[in-house]
């Protein structure tokens, strides 16, 4: 049976995540990923590339040893273990797994902020802090959404949790409470 990618990338990701710790080298392994992830946007391809089974062994072999030569060490193991199971392809699901274990041993909470309009970096910042507050983690990183259907508010999607303040939500309720009497 074939695992899905999702699978794939928690079980690897959660071992490459453990292995770091051990060696007391998260955040260098960290940055390392953030490295690879930055190489498949550019590069959109490669894990296909990798695990295409038009190009043959060498050539698919030459590939990776330009790719792995960047990298030394756990990560650079790592990156031939996943080419070794011909799974290369899945390599940013992987990323995404070691990321969330990650944030979550340095108490980052990860997520979304929702607006009609975009936010000042000062406004942005005001309201990591105050959803990192909120969730009892140390920092926020919160990914900007434009989403003009809300008029107006905010919407946080974090920790698994939403807190819609959009006032497009109000006015739903408002007109919910009207309809009823």
């Amino acid at each position: 049976m074939k695992l899905d990618k999702y699978t794939v990338g928690k079980r690897y990701g959660k071992a490459l995540f453990e292995l770091a710790v051990e060696k007391q080298a998260t955040d260098d392994i960290y940055q390392e990923l953030l490295t690879i992830r930055q190489i498949f946007k550019e590069v959109p391809d490669l894990g296909n590339i990798l695990s295409d089974v038009r190009l043959t062994g060498d050539e698919k072999e030459a590939i990776m040893e330009k790719f792995a030569q960047g990298f030394e060490g756990v990560i650079k193991n790592f990156l031939w273990v996943v080419y070794d199971y011909n799974r290369i392809d899945d390599l940013l699901f992987m990323i995404d797994e070691y990321e969330r274990r990650y944030d979550s041993l340095n108490q980052v909470a990860l997520g979304t902020v929702t607006t009609a309009v975009p936010l000042s970096e000062e406004k942005q910042r005001e309201i990591e802090a105050k959803v990192a507050d909120i969730f009892g983690y140390k920092k926020a990183n919160l990914t900007p959404v434009i989403d003009e259907s809300i008029i107006g508010g905010v919407i946080v999607e974090a920790d698994h949790q939403v807190i819609d303040g959009s006032l497009a939500s109000q006015l739903n309720g408002l007109r919910a409470a009207l309809s009823k009497k």
